[in-house]
């Protein structure tokens, strides 16, 4: 469907959690958006604020459906992979048009959000939760 397209395109990079995110943005499009060869809507299902994250940096700039845009996504959940999405599509906004590197800056949508869910320990019973402790 939209991986037939031909031309000019942006491309980003962007990570969340464990979820990579590689997207390509085709200037002049009809606003569709396809992840991993499935249309917003089916891939993300009715998780609107899913969709409004991947669209937050083209409202921060006012450029909506202004690009076909293809996704290839791998690893974590939905959450990590629409933040993954954003941040790669904030990144090729930026390979475009380097003066939206300041709004997107402060908007957040550049910085890599390093939060990751940490390991078990062992002698724990969760990451740091504890056995409880008997005093006798």
């Amino acid at each position: 469907m939209a991986d037939t397209i031909k031309g000019e395109y942006y491309y980003g990079m962007g990570r969340r959690k464990t979820a990579v995110a590689r997207v390509r943005l085709f200037p002049n499009g009809d606003g569709s958006i396809t992840i991993n060869g499935k249309l917003i809507e089916a891939y993300f299902g009715t998780r609107e604020t899913h969709q409004a994250t991947i669209a937050a940096p083209f409202r921060a700039l006012d450029m909506n459906n202004t690009f076909t845009m293809t996704v290839r996504v791998v690893g974590g959940g939905t959450s990590g992979q629409a933040g993954a999405i954003r941040h790669a599509v904030a990144r090729a906004l930026v390979r475009m048009n380097p003066e939206a590197k300041g709004s997107l800056r402060k908007a957040g949508y550049l910085t890599r959000d390093p939060r990751m869910k940490e390991r078990k320990k062992p002698g724990l019973k969760r990451a740091r939760k504890a056995p409880q402790y008997t005093k006798r």
